[in-house]
This record gives C-alpha cells, structure tokens and sequence, in this order.
C-alpha cells in the first residue's frame, strides 16, 4: 500500500514540509492539496523536505513541478532538500529529477539549515 506522511513547521517566513513515504499517483494529490493550501493561506516561501521520500515517480515530480510554477506565480520560493547519500549524491528523488532533465529547475539544499539561509550546494 502505497504511503505518505507530512508534517508542517513554520521557519520565519519559510513554510517546511517534510514528506515521508512514497511520492506516487495516489499520494501526490495530497501534496498539491498541501500546497495550495498554504499558498491560500498566504505562505509563498516553502521548502519540501524528501529526504524520507523512499519512491518518486513522475506524478511526484509533476507536483513539484505544479508547485514550483505556482509558487512563482505569486512571487513565492519553492526550495527542495535532497539528501546525499554516500554512493549517490542526490539519492532516490534526485536521479529521477535528473533523469526527467528537471533537476535544474529547482534550488536543492543538503538540509533544512542550508534551505532555510539559501546556502545552495553546487548543482551536479
């Protein structure tokens, strides 16, 4: 059965989700909810957390790229934390971003404190 968790914090003016699970078909739509509701909410700064995220397809990477775009669209920043992983600098998420050629549309940090200050990593 396909999963997903998110918790929501509030950093000064950053919105943080950290997302747990499997980032599917039947789990991205609760993300693009969560998303817009904060936007309605009139929180336009937010970083996603998929460091816990163990499957991303590209219904997933569809709604990060929805968020991004929307996020834009009323000045906002959308900011990803990806892990590192010893044998794999951007683990699960971050090869099926590069693979799809989107990876570079996004600002990708190692961990909250980097997303949160936007002391960006290099890209690959």
């Amino acid at each position: 059965m396909t999963t997903i968790e998110v918790d929501e914090d509030e950093h000064g003016p950053w919105t943080v989700f950290r997302v747990r699970g499997e980032l599917d078909l039947v789990t991205s739509p609760r993300i693009r909810r969560r998303v817009h509701d904060a936007v309605a909410g009139g929180r336009h700064d937010l970083v996603i957390d998929l460091s816990a995220v163990r499957f991303c397809d590209s219904s997933g990477v569809g709604v990060l790229i929805a968020s991004r775009r929307l996020l834009r669209s009323c000045g906002g920043r959308l900011r990803l934390i990806l892990p590192v992983e010893p044998d794999d600098r951007d683990g699960h998420v971050g090869r099926v971003l590069s693979a799809l050629g989107v990876r570079r549309l996004f600002d990708v940090y190692e961990d909250l404190s980097e997303a949160l200050t936007g002391s960006c990593r290099s890209a690959p």
